[in-house]
């Protein structure tokens, strides 16, 4: 149980929260299997073996979105109607309007979805209502706003705000780089992205990032987008300007730090995770302080 991409988010009212309840709400929305008459569903499965759609360990709650979708490839639908559309004219001597096209379309759709193939994927949801986080393993934030959406439909007091912080992650990024010094508890990593306000961008990868053209970049106005760090010689990661981490990578000396502590898979998870929550949580407010510390709520 290992997250590879953080989308951050503060809970708001987290005493509100009590995993029982949440189970049961949960519950109301579970994922139903794809009809052959939708393109896709979603709902809540169990995170894990016991069957839960909340598994909690060390006040640490993990929840799952599962989503079911049809791949029906757009130029297959386009093929169908070009050929109905030609059958058309050749029959009746006429040509097909734009709006007859979007009805052979939508009926070309209904009748080839029931042979499409199903594509299934999970979104892992955790929720720290000891620290206030809400995080998703997502590497898009459409991905995100999937669970997002179906949560607040399915939770009841349920308050949530993006993570904002004092220093923009470009701005800081941009200063650790010219500086030649990381925030402490950080080192920083062979890989980076720095863009231009044309978009202009130049992309370092696996790269030493102290050759004397990057101090140039900066100085002619580039910005870091994108920025490799690890943390704590225990957990790598992307950072990007929107606040987002990507790629982690819990690094051997942490995860071996478990092993031959569980006797069967049940508790190898629950190892894994009560590791991942608690080494994450330290990262995260660290990583919170590097960049100035967070906003204040509103008034």
């Amino acid at each position: 149980m290992w997250f590879r991409n953080l989308q951050l988010f503060r809970l708001l009212e987290p005493d509100a929260l009590a995993v029982e309840a949440i189970e049961e709400q949960l519950a109301r929305s579970p994922l139903q299997p794809c009809s052959s008459s939708l393109p896709s569903s979603l709902g809540w499965i169990p995170p894990c073996a016991d069957g839960a759609l909340v598994h909690a360990v060390n006040r640490q709650w993990l929840l799952a979105l599962g989503i079911e979708q049809k791949l029906l490839p757009a130029s297959v639908v386009k093929q169908h109607v070009k050929d109905r559309a030609q059958l058309i004219e050749e029959k009746e001597g006429r040509r097909v309007g734009r709006r007859e096209l979007r009805d052979l379309q939508e009926a070309v759709t209904q009748e080839l979805l029931p042979r499409a193939f199903v594509r299934k994927r999970t979104t892992y949801c955790w929720i720290d209502p000891v620290h206030g986080w809400l995080v998703i393993d997502a590497a898009a934030p459409a991905k995100a706003d999937e669970a997002i959406e179906l949560l607040h439909k399915s939770v009841d007091k349920l308050s949530i705000s993006p993570l904002k912080v004092m220093q923009s992650p470009s701005s800081a990024m941009t200063g650790w780089i010219a500086d030649g010094a990381a925030p402490a508890g950080f080192s920083i990593d062979q890989d980076m992205e720095l863009r231009s306000a044309e978009n202009a961008v130049v992309r370092y990868a696996k790269h030493p990032l102290d050759g004397e053209e990057i101090p140039g970049h900066i100085a002619a106005g580039k910005v870091v987008t994108r920025l490799g760090m690890t943390w704590g010689d225990k957990i790598s990661f992307v950072l990007d300007d929107k606040l987002q981490l990507k790629r982690l990578g819990f690094l051997d000396i942490l995860k071996e730090s478990t092993d031959g502590q569980a006797e069967n898979e049940e508790e190898r998870f629950d190892l894994d995770f009560a590791l991942m929550t608690g080494e994450l949580a330290h990262l995260l407010d660290d990583l919170t302080a590097a960049l100035g510390g967070e906003q204040p709520a509103a008034a």
